[in-house]
């Protein structure tokens, strides 16, 4: 979980299909679009205008002076600084990956360079060891369970392109970290911060659950299976909102009781949906599809409202949105159906079309209706473009048969 307050008041409106998702099967059309050159565009744009050459990390607003206010800290807010924190640094890491498996010819160096970037916030000086806010060298910040979650997945993601044993290691050493966040009250569930169990958000769970799922189809280790299975039971009693069928905000451990957090964000229900794929494809169980399904169906429901002029959009960042997009495609991997996300690809089309600025980044409001021309623009929000992109054109078969 993170401080999302600001992002709520100004919420990224993201234009969706007009119909929704009610679940029905539709084919994913062919479009002569080339999502992958729209990829390689931003993936160039991004690299250059965020790049800190200095320490070989990335600034976490273009322009880097900008000086905007983060709020998305367990103690307050604070300043961007002369590099980014993690968060935006692993969003534009699991883009590189995703082009790298996509086109290793052209990413693999890139690749490389942004898993040396993540090591520059591997913290050795507590056990166990796990990656910190800001880079080690430039100063001594709090560790994030949901963090390392994201660091783990682009480990093991990375390994799954290069076959390098290193990065199995060091994926199999980041489930370590979080899961000694993990206790037995409420029957389970990881904390959000070191070292504060005042709550159990799914944010760092979901992340857990994703990344025990992808050991498992690493490794074949039924210590993974189980231990996906137990993050994704506790998720499913604890977290999952029965009205609405989306994935709740957080498990608050309080004094008098616990209590659901039901602050709804989109790439929670996400995660879910991409660990009920997992389980459905090791375990053959037919429970988790229809799960899955259920999220699907929830989720798209849920967040997906309308303008008086009939242009539907979300309350929540465009990285919340590409991780919904990753259950979406998954669910689409393993049923046919794209209707979900073709709704997100919708959305992306127009607003590369009506919400970029004069350096090609594309503005938090997708619709193009506030005027964000001028305004800084966040190193998550621009990265994650890139991925979208980069699914899409494998949704699209744009990679059949191509060798670039």
């Amino acid at each position: 979980m993170k401080n999302f307050t600001k992002f709520f008041l100004q919420p990224m409106v993201s234009l969706l299909l007009f119909g929704g998702a009610s679940g029905c099967i539709s084919p994913c059309s062919e479009l002569n679009t080339p999502y992958k050159a729209k990829a390689d565009e931003m993936f160039d744009t991004v690299w250059t205008l965020y790049s800190v050459p200095q320490y070989g990390l990335f600034s976490e607003y273009y322009p880097a002076d900008a000086g905007v206010n983060l709020d998305y800290f367990d103690d307050g807010i604070k300043e961007s600084q002369e590099t980014s924190f993690l968060w935006p640094l692993s969003g534009l890491t699991s883009s590189a990956i995703y082009l790298a498996g996509l086109d290793p010819q052209r990413y693999m160096p890139y690749l490389d360079k942004s898993m040396e970037a993540l090591e520059q916030y591997y913290d050795t000086s507590r056990v166990p060891f796990g990656y910190q806010a800001y880079p080690v060298q430039l100063d001594s910040v709090d560790r994030y369970y949901d963090d390392n979650g994201l660091v783990g997945i682009d480990y093991i993601e990375a390994y799954k392109i290069t076959r390098r044993p290193e990065y199995l290691e060091k994926a199999k050493q980041i489930l370590t970290f979080i899961l000694s966040g993990w206790d037995q009250r409420y029957e389970g569930g990881t904390a959000w911060l070191e070292g504060k169990r005042d709550q159990k958000p799914a944010c760092a769970n979901g992340k857990a659950v994703v990344l025990t799922a992808k050991l498992y189809e690493a490794t074949g280790d039924p210590y993974y299976l189980e231990t996906t299975r137990s993050i994704y039971n506790w998720m499913m009693k604890y977290l999952l909102i029965p009205e609405t069928n989306i994935i709740a905000n957080s498990w608050l451990c309080r004094r008098d009781g616990g209590k659901r957090e039901d602050k709804p964000y989109t790439y929670n229900t996400g995660t879910v949906i991409q660990a009920a794929v997992s389980l459905y494809n090791a375990t053959g169980e037919q429970k988790y599809l229809d799960d899955a399904a259920t999220l699907c169906k929830g989720s798209a429901d849920f967040f997906f409202h309308y303008t008086d002029d009939g242009i539907p959009y979300t309350y929540n960042i465009p990285w919340f949105d590409v991780v919904l997009f990753r259950g979406y495609q998954d669910y689409y991997n393993a049923t046919g159906d794209c209707s979900y996300a073709d709704i997100l690809i919708t959305a992306l089309d127009y607003a590369w079309e009506h919400a970029r600025d004069p350096k090609g980044l594309v503005c938090n409001d997708w619709t193009g209706r506030r005027d964000e021309m001028k305004k800084p623009k966040w190193l998550l929000d621009s990265s994650c473009i890139i991925e979208f992109m980069a699914r899409t054109s494998v949704i699209k078969k744009e990679n059949i048969g191509k060798k670039y």
